[in-house]
């Protein structure tokens, strides 16, 4: 370790803390201001030296301006000192579910010399940050883990001091990923930056404009709430605007100033595991990439049915463990699962797992907070049954409803009657492959836009999810305040952490990451590739959301396949306006109860499909299902891509480009070859839900 290397980054970061200080101290002054003033013109009164004239008039005004300024001043600091900011949400880890894992931390905060985390926490995301949660509104949690500390037969006074003197620290949050992939060794060394920022945090000027900075982004969070009467209203503006003035002064000076504890805490972790630590980057890397492709590809069709996969981090290993089996330049990753998982540090694996995957599903997808009726847990052998096979039928149905709106098939006086022969395959064939517009569906072709329009219901694709966040006081930022800017501000800003692309090495600054740094897998893994297109691979979860895209061909033909697609928009639309809001869950915790329930999803992971990959979803769907029922194929689950057909043991991965021949171009014959190679019967009749 340099010892010049870390007094300098230290020394920076404390010349910077003492610029956002004196800021403080200007805005004091200023405020102060008129009162001088006022105080001068009385003593200038009562000796003798001013008074008569306009003087007595003058002397009246600055009163009460300094009066109007002391009361503005004393209602931004107590909106500022009581504003609460919000938590990132977590799952706790108690000391004594995971001893093995304290252990760990605080040996290597001896190593390196700083104070220990004063506790542990995981996030359902590839990212590991200091969290600072020594508010007064977090004062319960914080006593609560005070009393549980306590040790019988000790002194009351030197217990009391030496767990404020811990209770001071930041909380450590690690990504729960990292602890089912990672060894324990790379886990160590990957958390040896992060936890070597608690030294620069113990400053008390470093950790004075934290709480300054963070107080002001509460601030300006509890000015910009919703739900205000108009008196109200205008006083919080007059106190937001005062806030964001502030903050805009001081952006600067709190920047550098994490960047100067980032560089401390970077140089001070030098000394241990160094060579295990540029390992352990690496799989971080492949980590995340994994993470995303399981949440995107395997997690989210889940959600959408009402089921929640218990187990994801689980789920995590095993992903990557195909993925170093398809992939040569992952190759020797998986030879690294004979060491010993950092997760064998927590006493009940299953369960922190669980949590954490409730959370993740919560954050991803806005799902309830607690499991229910319309909210169970799924098992990954019972995945392909529950999930994979409900979720073909459930689109088989669907595109069968919409077909039978439009009348396709029909001779009957009643075209929305369903037909004689059935929900088949060979139905919705004939009907892609029509060269014109079917006499039933010319009455159609009109309200296409209408029912596109229908699909426009709720735009998933709307920012109102992640601006949000505004509203719960921010998740904590690079220099321990919460950030002020909305999501896609604080995403491009670059989070001081581990994870995907954008991001820093994790724990480069040895605190909290980018206020929404927390948020969800992008496209990052994409590149992982297996077989099949990003939505149209086989029940590739795609999105609900489903906006009209001008640039899909699809959105503008009014052929069989444009009608088509814009009445399953229509559909879906349909079926989520009437799906029942969910209600806020009760008992919340204080990592959930600054969340505004109609924000969530935070994080949403998919933008809103084309009329194209809806209706190619629900076609691959329907010829899933019709080789289910007469082919012998099976439902399954691949780790990289999620639902799957599976024929003879084997993913039939040359389905998907069939499928898009079919709805692109109207040219049934390849998947025709395809079908009549497998045994699938096109006019037998499949089963729906």
């Amino acid at each position: 370790m340099s010892v010049t290397g870390v007094e300098v980054g230290a020394q920076a970061a404390r010349s910077r803390a003492l610029a956002v200080l004196r800021l403080r101290s200007r805005a004091l002054a200023v405020a102060l201001l008129p009162a001088a003033a006022a105080v001068v013109l009385l003593a200038g009164r009562a000796t003798g030296h001013v008074g008569g004239g306009n003087w007595d008039v003058v002397g009246w005004v600055v009163t009460v301006l300094a009066v109007l300024v002391l009361l503005a001043a004393a209602g931004v600091s107590l909106v500022v000192a009581r504003a609460r900011p919000a938590l990132s949400p977590t799952v706790p880890i108690a000391e004594k579910s995971a001893p093995d894992l304290y252990r760990l931390v605080r040996d290597l905060a001896d190593r390196l010399d700083v104070p220990a985390p004063s506790a542990i926490a995981l996030t359902p995301d590839c990212d590991s940050w200091l969290e600072d949660r020594t508010h007064p509104a977090h004062g319960s949690a914080a006593k609560d883990r005070d009393g549980s500390r306590a040790t019988d037969g000790a002194p009351a006074g030197g217990v009391r001091g030496a767990h404020h003197r811990a209770l001071d620290a930041p909380v450590l949050v690690i990504g729960s990923p990292f602890l089912w992939w990672m060894r324990v060794g790379e886990l160590r060394a990957v958390l040896a930056p992060v936890v070597a920022g608690t030294g620069p945090s113990a400053h008390p000027d470093i950790a004075a404009a934290r709480r300054f900075v963070r107080g002001l982004d509460a601030a300006v969070a509890v000015a910009s709430a919703p739900g205000r009467n108009p008196v109200t209203r205008v006083v919080l503006g007059g106190v937001g605007w005062v806030a964001r003035l502030l903050l805009r002064n001081c952006r600067v000076h709190a920047a550098e100033m994490e960047r100067g504890v980032a560089a401390a805490a970077a140089e001070r972790a030098q000394t241990v595991d160094y060579g295990v630590r540029i390992v352990a980057q690496e799989q971080v890397g492949l980590a995340y990439a994994g993470w995303d492709r399981l949440l995107t590809r395997v997690a989210l069709p889940a959600w959408r049915m009402g089921r929640w996969p218990s187990r994801l981090d689980a789920g995590v290993v095993s992903a990557l463990t195909e993925l170093s089996r398809r992939d040569r330049l992952a190759e020797g990753f998986a030879s690294r699962l004979g060491e010993r998982p950092a997760c064998d540090l927590l006493e009940e694996p299953g369960c922190v797992d669980e949590a954490a995957s409730l959370l993740a599903a919560r954050l991803f997808h806005g799902g309830p907070a607690e499991q229910g009726p319309d909210w169970a847990p799924v098992a990954w052998q019972e995945y392909p049954d529950e999930v994979v096979d409900r979720k073909w039928r459930m689109d088989a149905a669907r595109l069968h409803r919409v077909l039978d709106s439009l009348g396709v098939g029909h001779h009957a006086a009643d075209p929305t009657t369903p037909g004689p022969e059935g929900p088949t395959l060979a139905r919705v064939l004939d009907h892609l492959t029509a060269t014109g517009v079917p006499g039933a569906l010319a009455s159609d072709v009109s309200d296409a836009s209408g029912l596109a329009g229908l699909a426009d219901g709720p735009d998933l694709s709307d920012a109102s999810g992640l601006t949000g966040l505004a509203g719960v006081s921010g998740i904590s930022d690079a220099s321990g305040a919460p950030a002020v800017s909305d999501v896609s501000d604080a995403l491009a800003s670059g989070a001081q952490g581990s994870g995907g692309s954008g991001r820093a090495a994790l724990g480069s600054d040895g605190h909290e990451p980018d206020a929404r740094s927390l948020g969800g897998p992008g496209d990052d893994a994409r590149s992982l590739g297996g077989p099949g297109d990003d939505a149209l691979a086989l029940g590739g979860p795609g999105g609900d959301a489903h906006a009209p895209d001008d640039s899909d061909p699809l959105a503008r033909d009014e052929g069989p396949g444009g009608v088509l697609a814009a009445g399953l928009s229509a559909e879906l639309a349909r079926e989520e306006a009437a799906a029942p809001v969910r209600s806020a869950p009760v008992g919340q915790g204080p990592d959930e109860a600054l969340w505004d329930h109609g924000a969530l999803p935070l994080f949403p992971l998919q933008p809103p499909r084309t009329g194209r990959e809806l209706l190619a979803d629900h076609v691959t769907a329907m010829v899933c299902c019709a080789a289910v029922d007469t082919a012998g194929a099976t439902p399954g689950l691949d780790w990289l891509d999620g639902p799957a057909l599976m024929v003879d043991g084997e993913r039939a991965a040359d389905l998907a480009p069939r499928v898009l021949r079919l709805v692109e171009h109207g040219d049934p014959s390849a998947l025709r070859d395809w079908l009549t190679r497998l045994g699938v019967r096109q006019e037998k009749p499949v089963r729906l839900v």
